[in-house]
């Protein structure tokens, strides 16, 4: 098993693109809920620049119910929000862990909040002043935390 980073309908290319290399780089899965606002093809992959496409792991899934049946037995569903109450720091992860992330401008959906399926809300801690952090950014702060645990980097 692997990590397993997930997006909730991606709504920007370039973070899409950002986040699936972060996912080659650190052996990790990508998973997209729900219809992305843009084309996932291969070769409008390659038109952005996306040369490592082929190597992603890449699992889409048509909707938010789907995707919850999939999860494996024993993995863990976190959700990241700036809507969070525990630290992202504070969980103890393991190799089945699965990381949901909303998309860019209204991000997760209440009823995926509402479901008895998320171990956890997490947030990244951050000013005041600043609203959120991009996605991209946020999703390589978890997944490099996530891995630091798991395999003690």
């Amino acid at each position: 098993m692997a990590l397993r980073i997930a997006l909730y309908r991606p709504e920007i290319p370039p973070n899409t693109g950002n986040i699936a290399r972060l996912c080659v780089a650190l052996g990790a899965e990508l998973h997209i809920v729900g219809e992305p606002a843009f084309e996932l093809s291969e070769k409008a992959a390659r038109r952005a620049g996306l040369d490592y496409w082929d190597k992603l792991k890449l699992t889409l899934h048509p909707s938010w119910e789907s995707f919850s049946k999939s999860l494996y037995s024993g993995s863990k569903l976190y959700l990241i929000s700036t809507k969070g109450k525990i630290s992202y720091t504070t969980p103890q992860y393991g190799e089945n862990d699965v990381f949901l992330f909303g998309n860019e401008t209204s991000g997760l959906p209440q009823e995926i909040f509402q479901s008895e399926i998320p171990n956890g809300i997490l947030r990244i801690p951050m000013e005041e002043d600043c609203r959120c952090l991009n996605l991209s950014n946020a999703v390589a702060v978890i997944a490099y935390e996530a891995l630091r645990q798991i395999r003690r980097w």
